[in-house]
Order: structure tokens, then sequence, then C-alpha cells
């Protein structure tokens, strides 16, 4: 039986619709903080220095838990995982509605980050196990939604909050619905069992190619090996500018709305909802028609690669917009819209291209590196944005405007490198040649 036979579409699709309530939480834990700022900043009296350090600091151990959480996976069920996570954010959320200083603030989003890095390696990783390889794009990117929904909520319901009960309430009403979805999942979550697939002639199965194979099925080789492989290489660099773009959007857009465009704390959370919303289509239409080109037959070189390269070069033209036009304030919040969005596909469609490439025996630990690599760019963004607004004092627009500009370099530098060295179907078969005998190669 090939493990197309043992897809279950219904249970599929439960248990995607219950990541996606995860994917949900995890955004809005994310990106409550920049919804937040300008009262917290205020109250606590914190410098955009500090606040971008307070905002990067979310991602320090981020990379770490990761990667740790990753090699567990390929050990521990994703179910009791997904649980162990979706209860330690609901604790976390406590100790930030207590905060009293930059310091506090800090090493509770630290701690979060931590508990928060390996959520989506973890969940591609479980829908992996539900489908096959030609239907993983939009999944994927359904869950995606579920952080796009996330932050369309806090841009909407955080600003009212905050106006009724204080920015503090919303950490506590975190907490609560965070425990909420752990009960649910506690219920209902399954671990999927579709542990091969066949795609593309390439087989996955045992017995079809006359290789050493491992319990995957693939020809065994080393992590390393993988590790500096230049498909490999290409998706964890689309990876982290996707990040990048995305921490700076979700961290600095609403003190940008706020400070630089003149907008209310109520206003600016409607188009910061705006921006999220433009996302939604933006995402899931990429990866449908990625997904649509596989499944007739366009080689995932074209349908998968050509598809993001496209996709980040139009976003840094959208991006580097604010800055070369004279555009009102409107517009350039529907610009800075089209450019959040476009380089989105990534975190989709970048774990699909790697699961072509790597094991099975592989794919949980190379997810969270994936991650845990590309989340050094959110790592990064606010830190540098606030060094930024910080140097140019007053002119927040003009300085969040050269903030968001450094997306489009990256964007470029990513899509470039991709069309040039992402090959996944040569590096497949380059990865899964045999090694040498240490006979012959004395020889």
């Amino acid at each position: 039986m090939t493990a197309s036979s043992d897809f279950q579409p219904r249970s599929a699709w439960a248990m995607t619709v219950l990541l996606t309530g995860l994917a949900l939480i995890n955004f809005l834990d994310k990106v409550v903080i920049g919804v937040v700022a300008v009262p917290m900043t205020n109250e606590l009296h914190l410098s955009p220095a500090q606040f971008g350090l307070i905002a990067g600091g979310f991602f320090w151990l981020f990379s770490l838990s990761t990667i740790a959480v990753g090699l567990l996976s390929n050990r521990v069920q994703t179910r009791w995982l997904l649980l162990a996570m979706g209860v330690l954010w609901a604790m976390l959320q406590v100790p930030q509605a207590l905060g009293t200083s930059a310091l506090w603030i800090l090493v509770c989003r630290v701690l979060l980050g931590m508990a928060e890095g390996p959520f989506m390696p973890t969940t591609v990783h479980a829908l992996y196990k539900w489908f096959p390889d030609r239907k993983r794009n939009l999944p994927v990117a359904i869950v995606s939604q579920g952080a796009g929904l996330g932050m369309l909520l806090a841009g909407l319901l955080i600003p009212h909050i905050t106006a009724r009960w204080g920015w503090r309430m919303n950490f506590v009403l975190l907490g609560v619905i965070g425990a909420l979805w752990s009960v649910l999942w506690l219920c209902l979550g399954r671990e999927g069992n579709l542990d091969t697939t066949v795609a593309g002639g390439h087989a996955h199965g045992n017995g079809s190619l006359n290789l050493p194979l491992g319990k995957s099925g693939r020809a065994q080789r080393s992590l390393r090996k993988t590790l500096v492989d230049p498909s490999v290489l290409c998706v964890f660099f689309l990876g982290f500018a996707a990040y990048w773009s995305l921490s700076q959007i979700f961290t600095w857009l609403p003190t940008y709305l706020e400070k630089g465009l003149g907008y209310s704390n109520v206003e600016a959370g409607r188009w910061f909802a705006v921006v999220i919303v433009t996302g939604t289509p933006v995402n899931v239409c990429l990866c449908w028609l990625s997904q649509f080109m596989l499944e007739r037959g366009v080689s995932s070189r074209v349908a998968r690669v050509k598809l993001i390269g496209i996709a980040l070069i139009a976003s840094a033209c959208v991006y580097v917009a604010p800055l070369a036009l004279d555009l009102s304030g409107s517009h350039k919040v529907l610009i800075l819209a089209v450019g959040a969005a476009l380089p989105t596909v990534c975190f989709a469609v970048g774990p699909a291209l790697l699961a072509e490439v790597v094991p099975e025996s592989q794919r949980g630990a190379i997810l969270a590196i994936h991650t845990a690599i590309a989340s050094l760019g959110a790592a990064i963004a606010p830190v540098l944005m606030g060094a930024i607004v910080q140097a140019r004092g007053a002119q927040v627009a003009s300085a969040c405007e050269m903030g968001f500009a450094t997306n489009a370099i990256l964007a470029v530098l990513a899509a470039l490198l991709a069309l040039r060295w992402l090959h996944p179907e040569r590096s497949r078969h380059v990865l899964d040649a045999p090694a040498p005998h240490p006979q012959s190669s004395a020889i």
C-alpha cells in the first residue's frame, strides 16, 4: 500500500483546523507587544532602543529551543509536544501582565519566545504526517493564516481592550485563551500515520531504489551533508528574509502608524488589521497557485522556487515605494500591506521544499533548524529598527520607512540566491546518491 492510499482527508483537515487555532494564539502572543507598544512604553518610560530590545528579545532563545524540540520531535509524538507548548504559553502570560520594568518584560518575552520557538516546525512536521507531498502547500498555508487571523484580531481588539481595561488585561486574556485551546487539543488532538510518501517519481518507500535505505526508506546520509546542501541553505535564507519582514511589521508598524503617521491608537489598530487582512488572500492564492501547478506536473523548481523568487522581488519594489514616492499616509499603509504579504509565501512553501529533499528521519530536525536560523532575522530586525528610530529622533515616519526598506535588500538577495542555487530535484538526487565505499575510496 502506498502512502497516498493512507491519506485520511477528514481527520487531516480536522487537525489542520485545530492547529490553525494554535497558530492564531501563537501570533496573538507575538504581536501583542507591538500593538500595546505606545501605552506600555509611556507607562514604563521605555526608549525606542529599549522597546526594540524587548521586541527582539522574544527571539533570543527561540532558535535554541526550536532545535532542541526539533530533535526531540523525531522521538516524541508531536501531539504531546504541541500540548506542552499550549500550556506553557498560557502560564507565561500572567507574569507579563504584572510587569513593572523593562527588565521584567524582557525576561518574560525571552521565556515566552523560548516556549513558542518550536511551534511552526513542530506543526509542519505534524501536518506532514497527515498530508502527502503534493497536498502540503495548502494546509500549511491555512495554518499560516491562523497567524494572520491572530494579527488581525490583535489590530481590531487589543486597542479596545487597552482603552477599556488597560494594556495589561490583554496578557490575562491570552492566558485564558491558551488554556482553553490546551484542553481542546488534549481531548481531540491526534498523531498522523502518513509516514511515507511517493511524489514526482521519487521513491520514499522501501525497495524502490538500489540505495542503502534507512527507516524512512530514503538513502542514509549524515545531517551535516544535508545542512550544507545549496538548496537547503537557500531555503534557510528565504526564511530569514521572511521572518525579518514579519517581525518588523508586527513590532513596529503600530508605532509607525501612531507616532509616525499620526493615527490614534484605535485607528492605528484598524490600519494594522488592513495590513494583516491583505496578507491572507495573497498568501493563500500564491500557495494555491503553487499546488495547482504541482498537481498538473509542473516541476517544483518552477511551481515553488520561481514563484517565491518573483514574490520576493515584487515585495522589494513595494517596500521602497514609501521612500521613493510622495504618498499620503493611507497610501503608504496600503503599499506596506502588499510588501508585507508577499514574503509570507516562504512560510508555507519553504518547508515543503525542505520536505522534498530531507528524509523523514531528519525532517523534524531540519524543519526546526530552518525555523531557528530564519528566526534570527526576527531577533535582529526590531533591534535595528529601534536604533534607527532613536537615531532619527522626532522623524519617526522617515526612520521607520528606512527600516522597512531593509526588507527590500534582504528580499532581493534571497530571491537571487534561490533562483540561482535552489534546485530541489537536483539536490534530492545528489543527496540520495550512495556514499563511496570505504575500500573504493582508498584505492
